[in-house]
């Protein structure tokens, strides 16, 4: 058994843990109440977005009258052969069951497809999402060709794909989660739509976390690629909270001063919500063609961008929640040392005590 020495050591040492992770909790918990506040902001914009397309669906001709076909690409609808998959997981550890619930979402979504043949192209998105495919399939391979013309006044630069594996990482993206700014998210879609138009890849799914509340997520599968209705979420699989997880979130959070119930719609939410709905006849700038083009691009960006906002608030709340139950588990064990401390030190004295009675009786 360990001297009290030891003991006082070891609650020592346990004690300046418990203070690393309540620390921990209480910076989540802050982190989470912005994250929140970011992905409520973000809300109308999209609703707004998804309702002008609508709107423009409505007064635009998607398929053409002689050939039949639709007139945009992103509508288009091809056998999945290529199928491109945007992994969200965290930047950091100690988040709980955070990054291995994704990483086995995406895991289960990856096989299914394999097995019916299909060609998988990953996109980690996080540190701990690169880390997890970096290792395990090979990165994809493009030659890089440049070719000058008209005497050398103009330059064609080519990116041709050479796929060695069926499964590959095709990009990844290290810094998105650090400041999630819309630009670069912007980009990463830009990149994915320009794909999907030369018709590298026939389909983009995304695997996130979606978050409602601190005892409201889900890790799902969504599809982004191609566009069947507008504003409707085709998610394809969906792996949801346990009762014991949504309790220890619940604790976590009315502790920490976070609100668990659902944020409610914001004026500006239901406004936006309003706009394109009414029977009337809108006048636009642009031809309606025009901006319908123009405009389905930026709400792959914003689906991707809302996603992005979502796993973030996730990632702060699973976090909270686990350096809550760390403390917790912290303060337990300082209590069990403290009574074998005791016990121990008390054994010491009362040892100490017949020894000395038994010496003054051999006196």
């Amino acid at each position: 058994m360990a001297n009290v020495l030891d003991l006082r050591r070891r609650i020592r040492s346990v004690k300046n843990t418990r203070q690393i992770t309540k620390a921990m909790k209480m910076v989540s918990a802050a982190k989470l109440r912005r994250a929140q506040e970011h992905a409520l902001l973000a809300r109308p914009y999209a609703h707004m977005l998804t309702n002008v397309l609508e709107s423009l669906v409505r007064r635009t001709d998607l398929f053409n009258d002689e050939t039949g076909e639709i007139m945009h690409p992103l509508l288009v609808e091809r056998e999945e052969k290529n199928v491109l998959v945007l992994v969200i997981a965290g930047d950091k550890g100690f988040a709980g069951g955070f990054n291995s619930n994704i990483g086995k979402a995406a895991q289960r979504f990856i096989d299914e497809r394999r097995a019916k043949g299909q060609n998988i192209d990953l996109e980690p998105i996080g540190k701990k999402a690169i880390g997890l495919y970096k290792k395990r399939f090979p990165a994809a391979v493009y030659d890089h060709t440049e070719e000058l013309y008209d005497n050398g006044l103009a330059k064609h630069i080519e990116d041709i794909r050479h796929r060695a594996a069926p499964i590959e990482v095709a990009a990844e993206h290290p810094r998105l989660l650090v400041k999630a700014n819309f630009e670069d998210v912007t980009a990463v879609a830009n990149s994915i739509v320009a794909r999907y138009e030369a018709a590298e890849i026939d389909s983009v799914y995304i695997v996130y976390n979606e978050f409602k509340s601190v005892i409201s997520q889900r890790v799902v599968v969504e599809k982004l690629l191609p566009i069947r209705k507008l504003g409707a979420h085709e998610i394809t699989v969906v792996t949801e909270m346990t009762e014991e997880q949504k309790e220890a979130a619940g604790k976590a959070a009315q502790e920490s001063g976070v609100s668990i119930n659902v944020p409610e719609e914001s004026v500006a939410e239901q406004e936006a919500k309003k706009f394109g709905t009414n029977d009337v006849d809108y006048i636009f700038d642009q031809a309606p063609e025009r901006l319908f083009r123009h405009l389905m691009p930026r709400y792959i960006t914003t689906e991707i961008f809302h996603a992005l906002l979502e796993s973030i608030a996730a990632e702060h709340a699973a976090r909270m929640t686990a350096t809550d139950a760390a403390t917790k588990n912290a303060g337990e064990l300082i209590d069990k040392l403290s009574l074998t401390m005791n016990r121990v030190r008390q054994a010491a004295i009362t040892k100490e005590i017949i020894e000395i009675v038994s010496g003054a009786a051999a006196l």
